[in-house]
């Protein structure tokens, strides 16, 4: 049969009638969703058997009807993930956009842009270094400082280690370091560029969870009379396990005095900037050489937003331009940037757009005032747990993090059981729907953990949650509340 429809069009083709309607459809059933949020289970999830068995099939060789496909989108798939915008999901790092971020994700992919070029996206690129100024200036990054958006953090980070070696001359065997809290895409992207786990040092961390700069001194002299080369240093500004934010300023001497690289990845925490909290946690981000920023976390912007900011874009441009034959028309000078030459796509999607029109919507105060409500709640959080008789505080509340576990200092728990027991109080709050809790390890010992980074979120969320966790906590050891 034919894919030519009688009138003449392609059968990959819809008449404007019903683009619309389908879009009206969608739009509606995304704001129903958005306005219920609150009121579903924080996550819901499925087994690969189970999935397997109600998705499985071959692909149609006709088409079938658009309203239940639509249906099938909206009962049978998109509910079997993590709400990661519920107002509980404290989970990981989570992500919460806004709805002009979202309209602007549409408008990019309705328009299909390719932005690998200035000579195919002259109004998108402009609108990218808007952006990208935005971001230097609040990191008070110099003039000559610059970025690129990329998928997320682990690109930014690969990125930017990427450029850090070859702004070094690419020498044999480098180092690169890293604190034991650094997240875990800095050692995949050393790993992609040829650099072995055991030339990746993990440099211990000090009681608030930040880089011992002797050991990293050490290190640094061990390497060099090992005849290796250091090449670059990385620090967190707002670690994922904790919310730790290194000495930045005596890093970026360090780094200076031994002729490194430095790098922040600041890939969640570093939009926090934005209010004077941040600014003064993140003392010395302005000497960094490269930092890693991912506007789609705390930043509030759909996936796949990251950023990689420089303090030299030639340097940048220097580790990635390649022009061949067949881009030999793109070649339109220093002036319009290509922004293939800053990264490693090519093909890449219009992401500027979406950071601009939230911005423009709702204003930098918005930003500004949600991000410090995501701290308050923090801190109320630590406060709660400090002042509780059943919860142990194990990592203060930083940039929107805090970890505890239920710990009653009555009951003299072995540590064995100990972990047992908040695993299980995890797994009961999630399975029931509550709320999504994440879990992690800080010096060994296990530690529940929320990270409270949506707009959406207020006190009565966060404090739900920690009453849920005591009661799980009272119930499972078998008792009432002391």
């Amino acid at each position: 049969m034919s894919s030519v429809a009688p009138n003449g069009r392609s059968g990959l083709e819809m008449d404007a009638e019903h683009m619309r309607r389908l879009g009206h459809a969608v739009v509606d059933r995304v704001v129903d969703r958005w306005l219920t949020l609150g009121e579903a289970p924080a996550w819901e999830g499925g087994t690969r058997r189970e999935l397997e068995t109600l998705l499985a099939e071959g692909a149609p060789e006709e088409p079938r009807d658009a309203e239940a496909v639509l249906t099938r989108a909206y009962e049978e798939i998109l509910p079997k993930a993590g709400r990661i915008d519920h107002p509980r999901f404290f989970a990981f790092i989570p992500s919460s956009p806004t709805w002009p971020s979202v309209l602007g994700e549409f408008l990019a992919t309705g328009f299909n842009i390719f932005q690998g070029t200035w000579l195919e996206s002259a109004g998108p690129s402009q609108l990218e270094l808007v952006v990208m100024d935005w971001f230097r200036s609040w990191l008070e990054l110099p003039e000559s400082g610059g970025g690129v958006l990329t998928s997320g953090g682990s690109a930014a980070n690969l990125v930017g280690l990427v450029t850090a070696r070859e702004w070094a001359g690419n020498p044999p065997e480098p180092v690169i370091y890293l604190s034991d809290q650094g997240h875990s895409s800095l050692e995949r992207a050393a790993r992609i560029m040829g650099v072995p786990s055991e030339r990746v040092r993990r440099i211990p961390t000090d009681d608030a969870f930040r880089m011992d700069l002797a050991a990293l001194r050490d290190a640094i002299a061990g390497d060099r009379e090992d005849g290796l080369h250091p090449l670059a240093v990385c620090g967190n500004a707002g670690a994922t396990n904790t919310g730790a934010t290194d000495a930045l300023d005596a890093m970026a001497a360090i780094a200076r005095e031994e002729s490194l690289w430095f790098h922040v990845d600041a890939a969640y925490g570093g939009f926090a900037i934005l209010t004077q909290e941040g600014k003064e946690a993140f003392r010395g981000i302005q000497e960094a050489d490269s930092i890693t920023l991912d506007p789609h976390k705390w930043f509030f912007q759909p996936y796949e937003t990251g950023c990689l900011m420089v303090r030299d874009t030639r340097v940048l441009e220097g580790a990635f331009r390649i022009m061949p034959e067949y881009l030999q028309d793109a070649a339109l000078g220093e002036e319009q940037v290509n922004f293939a030459d800053r990264g490693i796509q090519l093909t890449r999607g219009f992401r500027a757009l979406k950071i601009w029109m939230s911005v423009q919507m709702l204003g930098l105060l918005a930003f500004r005032e949600a991000i410090q409500e995501s701290m308050d709640l923090a801190r109320r959080a630590e406060a709660h747990i400090r002042a509780s008789r059943e919860l142990e505080l194990l990592g203060p509340a930083t940039l929107g993090i805090v970890c505890f576990r239920f710990n009653p200092p009555e009951r003299r728990i072995n540590p064995v059981d100990l972990e047992a027991l908040n695993q299980s109080i995890q797994d009961e709050i999630v399975g029931s729907g509550l709320a999504m809790m994440s879990s992690t390890r800080l010096r060994g010992a296990f530690s529940l953990r929320l990270a409270i980074m949506n707009y959406r979120s207020t006190w009565e969320d966060v404090s739900t949650t920690l009453q849920a966790v005591q009661a799980a906590g009272t119930r499972l050891l078998g008792g009432e509340r002391p």
